[in-house]
Parts: structure tokens; C-alpha cells; sequence
């Protein structure tokens, strides 16, 4: 569903992202993980069709993301770190133009907007200017935005800063709903608990390269640590990175 080949991005001299293959199946849920500056918000601008990739293609449900934009973003739902959500508008009126940006057909808009803001138990402040939503409402109607349309593939850029308790679980019971249904969940986070708790795989970036892939076992396997958390290898692997 989602492929990244040999995908790079240079500033100049300097290598953003340096060759990044990835190869995600439908209904996963992929964690993508790397410290600050390693290449994740790029490598997501880059899916998302924001950035053009300096080498290398990426595909979205067999949609070349260059040659085939219209398409690709058609099925894609997009959550970045910093979501501009129009603060004049109400959360019912954002999701409208949302609506319409993805052309969802009229018989539908209503039914599929009603679905998302109860999915994320805003519809008591569907109404109100988002100007007036607190953060963690903020991040709910983001994520709204991002499921209006019904996308094949959902991808999140830092979902969890400044969620409470009862918002990050209710946000990972959420993308575990989607993937059960289908949909292609890219996420990525700082979060190293939430990766390790709901994730099918992952990969760490570090310093726009690739260090390792696969399922967490897979990982742990080819880190020769068997028993350890995804936070000791994370911090091993990327301090080792660093060494070299």
C-alpha cells in the first residue's frame, strides 16, 4: 500500500534523507521512529506529496505520488505535526471544506461528518470556532479532517504531544480501528511505548538513513537483544549510530 524506493532529499551538500526503501502492507499500522533532525517530518512531506523527492519514487496505493498526485492524495489522510485548522471557522465547517477539497459525494457529507466528530466525541463543539478548542480538542479535529473521506491510507506526524491520558488511549484504540478496516496506518512518534504497544512494524531513521526495519521481534533478533524494550534498543542503536 505504501512503497518508498531508494527515496532521498538533499539541501545541497546535505543529505536530508538518504536512500529510505520502505515496503508497507495494507491494514498495518507502521511506526517510524528517530530523534529530532533524522529525517521523519522530511520523509513524510515527501508521502504526502508537499516536498519532491530529490531521487527515488514514492507509491501510494499504486499511485505514484509525482506523475499521479491527484490520485495518491485522493486516498491519503494527513495529520502533520503542526495541523493549520482555519481558527474562524467551527469544527463543522472546517470538515465541510475538507468535504469538498476531497469532493465527497453531498449524499454523503453530512453522515460522514457526523461519524468522525462522534468518533472523537466532539459533537457537542461541532459549532463553536476552533479558535476556542483546547489542544487536545485540536488534535481530535485534526484527526477528524484527516478520516472525513474515507482514506486507504492514514498518515500522522507526532499525534501524541500534549494528548492526557484519556486522549492517547482513546487515539490508539482509534488507529487500531482503522487498521482493523483496511486502512494503512504511517505513524510517526516520539513515543516509544505507543510504537511498541500497537505498532505491526517499524523502522528508525537516524541522520537520514535507515539503521533498522522490520517487526519489533525482527528487530530485537537483528540487535542481537532479545529481552529488551523498544526504548533501550532505540537508545542503543541511535548512540551507536552516532559513535560511528
Amino acid at each position: 500500500m505504501i512503497k518508498l524506493s531508494n527515496v532521498s532529499k538533499q539541501y545541497g551538500t546535505f543529505a536530508a534523507v538518504h536512500n529510505v526503501s520502505l515496503d508497507i502492507p495494507p491494514g498495518s499500522i507502521f511506526a517510524f521512529l528517530g530523534v529530532n533532525g533524522a529525517g521523519k517530518t522530511t520523509t513524510i512531506k515527501m508521502m504526502a506529496g508537499i516536498l519532491q523527492p530529490s531521487s527515488g519514487t514514492v507509491n501510494i496505493g499504486g499511485f505514484d505520488i509525482q506523475s499521479q498526485p491527484r490520485e495518491a492524495k485522493q486516498i491519503i489522510g494527513y495529520v502533520p505535526d503542526r495541523a493549520y485548522l482555519y481558527p474562524k471557522l467551527t469544527g463543522r465547517e472546517l470538515l465541510y471544506f475538507v468535504c469538498d477539497l476531497y469532493k465527497v459525494p453531498r449524499s454523503q457529507v453530512e453522515s460522514s461528518i457526523d461519524r468522525v466528530l462522534d468518533e472523537y466525541s466532539l459533537t457537542p463543539w461541532q459549532d463553536a470556532l476552533i479558535e476556542s478548542y483546547s489542544h487536545g480538542m485540536r488534535q481530535r479535529i485534526a484527526m477528524c479532517a484527516a478520516m472525513v473521506h474515507s482514506p486507504q491510507v492514514l498518515i500522522v506526524d507526532e499525534p501524541m504531544v500534549g494528548l492526557d491520558p484519556h486522549g492517547a488511549r482513546e487515539f490508539k484504540a482509534s488507529l487500531r480501528r482503522y487498521a482493523k478496516s483496511g486502512v494503512t496506518v504511517f505513524l510517526s512518534t516520539h513515543s516509544l511505548n505507543v510504537a511498541e504497544e500497537i505498532a505491526d512494524h517499524l523502522a528508525i531513521i537516524h541522520r537520514g538513513s535507515i539503521i533498522t526495519k522490520g517487526t519489533l521481534d525482527q528487530i530485537r533478533e537483528s540487535a542481537g537483544s532479545p529481552d529488551e524494550g523498544l526504548e533501550e534498543m532505540f537508545l542503543e542503536l541511535t548512540t551507536a549510530s552516532v559513535a560511528h
